[in-house]
């Protein structure tokens, strides 16, 4: 017996299933692609903001950079001053004490006294100040530049 094959109607019941499976299918690609180009849109504006961050950072470790570099040029020239300015106590501090034996040796050979205040430690001794120590209250823009 050979079967025989028999046309199918363009409208019957088999032709509609189909078209609703290829439907669903189509619509499902659809939906997938969407999906798809949405997740691709939130990645590359995630990386955006991420590219954006990064350059804020930058820029931001760029100021603070300079900001270390200026502070560490103006600790430079104050120890550069300070330094000067210990040189120069030596200097005077020596200059001081011969002076004070020139005046002793007037005193000596004049006979009249003459009244020699003695070289304050502090001036040997910077550590030891004669003021009393007071506290100094630093604010937190004290460094800005």
């Amino acid at each position: 017996m050979a079967s025989t094959k028999q046309p199918v109607s363009p409208g019957s019941d088999e032709d509609l299933r189909y078209a609703g499976v290829d439907e669903r299918k189509r619509k499902r690609m659809i939906s997938n692609r969407e999906s798809a180009r949405r997740s691709r849109m939130k990645k590359q504006q995630h990386l955006d903001g991420l590219i954006s961050q990064v350059t804020q950072l930058q820029n931001g470790n760029k100021l603070i950079e300079q900001k270390v570099n200026k502070v560490d040029n103006m600790y430079i020239k104050l120890v550069s001053q300070n330094n000067v300015l210990r040189a120069q106590l030596v200097e005077l501090t020596d200059r001081l004490c011969s002076l004070n034996s020139v005046l002793r040796v007037a005193e000596e050979v004049s006979g009249f006294a003459i009244d020699i205040p003695e070289i304050p430690d502090t001036l040997l001794e910077p550590w030891q100040l004669p003021c009393s120590v007071q506290t100094v209250a630093a604010s937190a823009n004290m460094f800005q530049c």
